[in-house]
Formats: C-alpha cells, sequence, structure tokens
C-alpha cells in the first residue's frame, strides 16, 4: 500500500451506483483537477455520468481500463459506489482480467475487505495509485459531535461504546462495520445483506415483539474496521439509513467522525431532525483512547 497521497493529474473515477461518485467527481473538478469517470455497466447512472469526460467498462474487463486510463493520463484511482459482490460465473474477463482470475477467485473467497485490498494490489502493480475518496474530497467526511437537534442520552451513550466495541471485536472476521445495540442489547449485527436490510430485521423483530422495547430506544453504530484499508469501502449514511432508523425505532445513529462518509451532509441532518433521531460523529480510536 502505498503512502503517497493523491498526486496532481487527472483522476480516475471507477464509478458504481448511488450518488457517490458524482459527488466526489464535482468535487474533484471544483478542485480544479480533471476527473475521468469509469462507469461499470449495470451499475452506473447513465445521465449522471454523462456530466463528466468518461468511459464504459464491464467487471472483469481491466485491460480496458488499463489502456483507457494510460490514454487519459491517469495515475491516481479512485473506486466509489455501490455494487454487489459477483460470482465467477457472472464474470466475462477480458485477456488482462484472465491473467489474474486465480488471484481473483481467491480473493472472491474472503470478506469485502479482503477482496477490495487485493484487487487494489492489483491496480498498484499495475502502475496506478490508489487513493480513497475522502482524500479528493475530504467535503464527504462526517465530522465528530452532536451533527443535529438532538443528542444523545447516557442510556443511549452506553449503547454506543458497546457497538464500537461489538466493531473493534468483529475486525480480524472481516464482517461488517454496523451493529445496533438497545439497552446494551445487541439486536442485530451488518453483514452480507447491509445496513439498510440489517435495519430492516431490527424493524421487523420489534413489530413481531420479538424484542420489547417501548418508544425509541437503541442506537445504529458505524465504523469502519480497526484494520481496513481506509482507500476502499468506507462507512456511509445517508437519508435511507434515517428512514430505515427511524423505521426500527431507534433514538439514533452514531458513526466515527472522519472514518465514515456521507453523499449530503445538510439532507441527512434535516432528515435526522424531522425523524427526531440524533447523529453523533464519535472520536476516532487513537482520539477515544485518550479521553
Amino acid at each position: 500500500m502505498s503512502g503517497n497521497g493523491p498526486g496532481n493529474g487527472p483522476l480516475a473515477i471507477i464509478c458504481g451506483g448511488g450518488k457517490f461518485p458524482f459527488v466526489v467527481a464535482d468535487a474533484v473538478a471544483h478542485s480544479g483537477r480533471k476527473p475521468v469517470l469509469f462507469a461499470i455497466l449495470g451499475w452506473a447512472d447513465a445521465d449522471a455520468v454523462a456530466r463528466f469526460p468518461h468511459h464504459w467498462f464491464g467487471l472483469a474487463r481491466f485491460g480496458r481500463f488499463r489502456r483507457l486510463a494510460r490514454q487519459e493520463g491517469c495515475r491516481d484511482v479512485v473506486i466509489i459506489g455501490t455494487m454487489l459482490r459477483p460470482s465467477l460465473l457472472q464474470l466475462r474477463p477480458d485477456l488482462t482480467t484472465l491473467f489474474y482470475m486465480p488471484r481473483i477467485a481467491r480473493l472472491l473467497r474472503g470478506g469485502d475487505d479482503h477482496l477490495l485490498s487485493g484487487i487494489g494490489r492489483i491496480f498498484e502493480e499495475n502502475g496506478f495509485r490508489l487513493v480513497g475518496a475522502h482524500q479528493v474530497a475530504p467535503g464527504i467526511l462526517v465530522p465528530q459531535g452532536v451533527l443535529g437537534a438532538h443528542a444523545p442520552s447516557a442510556r443511549d451513550q452506553v449503547d454506543i461504546d458497546r457497538g464500537l466495541g461489538v466493531i473493534a471485536a468483529m475486525g480480524p472476521f472481516d464482517v461488517g462495520q454496523a451493529v445496533v445495540v438497545a439497552d446494551g442489547y445487541v439486536l442485530a449485527v451488518e453483514a452480507a445483506e447491509g445496513t439498510d436490510q440489517m435495519l430492516a430485521r431490527v424493524a421487523t423483530l420489534r413489530r413481531d415483539r420479538r424484542v420489547r422495547l417501548d418508544g425509541k430506544v437503541g442506537v445504529l453504530v458505524k465504523a469502519p474496521k480497526p484494520a481496513q484499508d481506509r482507500r476502499l469501502d468506507l462507512p456511509t449514511i445517508g437519508n435511507r439509513t434515517v428512514a430505515a432508523a427511524r423505521e426500527a425505532g431507534l433514538a439514533g445513529i452514531a458513526v466515527e467522525a472522519g472514518g465514515t462518509i456521507t453523499a449530503d451532509f445538510a439532507e441527512l441532518i434535516a432528515a435526522a431532525d424531522a425523524a427526531g433521531l440524533f447523529v453523533l460523529g464519535v472520536p476516532p480510536p487513537a482520539s477515544r483512547a485518550a479521553l
């Protein structure tokens, strides 16, 4: 993993689904740097992609990406946006990717961080420098502190601390980046289903009275895994997270400040305020240890 920060030349942005690729591209363009979008077929929003210099390519078409990125003068690469993990049978590799298929097959047998870090190493072996979206668009990082009109209670803080401890304990197993804790009870841990589906599970548990909690109780806690490569797959929150947390009957959301990203901070806080939920940016682990 290179320790160098991003450079100043054209930036290749590999785009999955959602708004994040375009928020990052806008920030990069505003900084005076040229973004070049490499949009993944079947995932990226075609209308949004069209606003920027771009190329389309399919999964397992690394040879096409490498050739076009070099033609564009891109050394730095950001990978951002939603995408479901493919199976080997879904891949139609070009000749360049075919060379890496034994490695890719092994990477697909691990967790998300294992997979993404391994893919990142392939990019770097080909002369590219992988950088985090937050390094080129720092405005997407969630700041520290109470971020809206509502603040966590002492009971909520106990749940937050428990949630952060669970995420730290799960880290070595490359399990998800989120957990729901209510009154010290771990209601759900994020796995392959993602945060929204995990929260839907909590909502069902409460609706069916399999978990007996009255009123707004419990916290969604999100943070990077302790050894995670932060250039890839930082935890995210947004309006959908707020809506799902409201449906799950939670009191609020706590995330690691500087280690969680959001596509539109103002919209996020407005949605949380309207839903009566708190949003808290907790200090990163080193800062928490010093408190």
